[in-house]
């Protein structure tokens, strides 16, 4: 056999192996304190992976069981330890440590929150009060949560907790609400029977998840990235958004026509994530 030949047969073989090559993919999840709601992008990152699959080859989504606070999980995948991929909303502190996918994974419903009160306290949370009266209640937020900077940089009273202790402070009246994303608390309060969404207020501000990588995973980057910009593309990521359990018909129910809302300013965005906010379609509207 021609040496050419034989080099060129053996570039194919490993060109061949390559391209059949499977990316293993793990995230984290906790079995101690499961939540459903993570379902949704979790099923949001298969959908774009398999978007890819034809440019970058077969993957696997791999779930690594860790109890620890989200926190921690970024700086695992920082650090290259055990996890590739995590979701968080976003700040400009952890787009310097971790390389975010810029495409917010809930089209900023995030940043939309409502409250998670005391069943019998709804009458304090008069409609018609002055901003200054809900700023002087407490409100309940995580410890490693971008939300509880966020509220203390608008005058919000805030104490915080661990995020699985909660509903728990809540229901001792630790503090007086618990601000949620209007997707989270209809889940959380299932089986609590002396718990309520408040019905007449809604926080607004800018607050995009994003999936983030290690900054050096370039690869891992350039996939997710293309697979969810072609949900975008195709109307697939709105389908998705539209028809998930999480998040289907959250606006209606929420009855957002009927909520003073009130805006909030957000200091932890980059650069970037502002300028992002020109980008409509990655919104809701």
């Amino acid at each position: 056999m021609p040496k050419w030949f034989a080099f060129v047969f053996l570039m194919l073989n490993v060109l061949v192996s390559h391209a059949q090559a499977t990316d293993v993919i793990h995230y984290n999840i906790s079995v101690k304190h499961p939540d459903p709601k993570q379902a949704y992008n979790i099923e949001l990152l298969d959908l774009a992976l398999k978007q890819t699959v034809d440019e970058f080859g077969p993957y696997e989504l791999k779930a690594v069981v860790y109890e620890m606070p989200q926190g921690r999980t970024s700086i695992m995948v920082e650090q290259e330890d055990a996890i590739d991929v995590v979701w968080r909303m976003t700040s400009q502190t952890l787009e310097t440590k971790l390389q975010a996918i810029y495409v917010p994974l809930l089209k900023g419903l995030m940043g939309f929150r409502v409250f998670i009160i005391n069943k019998e306290d709804q009458t304090r949370f008069s409609k018609t009060m002055p901003v200054t009266t809900l700023k002087s209640y407490t409100a309940g937020q995580g410890l490693d949560w971008p939300d509880s900077q966020i509220l203390q940089h608008n005058g919000f009273n805030v104490i915080k907790g661990s995020a699985i202790k909660l509903i728990p402070m809540l229901k001792r009246q630790r503090f007086d609400y618990f601000p949620r994303a209007i997707h989270e608390p209809w889940t959380e309060i299932k089986n609590e029977p002396s718990l309520s969404v408040e019905s007449n207020f809604l926080l607004k501000y800018t607050a995009p998840m994003y999936f983030f990588v290690n900054k050096q995973n370039k690869h891992l980057h350039r996939r997710i990235e293309s697979g969810l910009n072609k949900l975008i593309k195709n109307g697939e990521f709105d389908t998705f958004l539209y028809s998930h359990p999480i998040t289907a018909n959250i606006i209606k129910k929420v009855k957002l026509a009927d909520r003073r809302i009130i805006q909030l300013d957000n200091p932890l965005l980059s650069e970037k994530t502002r300028q992002l906010q020109k980008n409509k379609p990655l919104w809701i509207q």
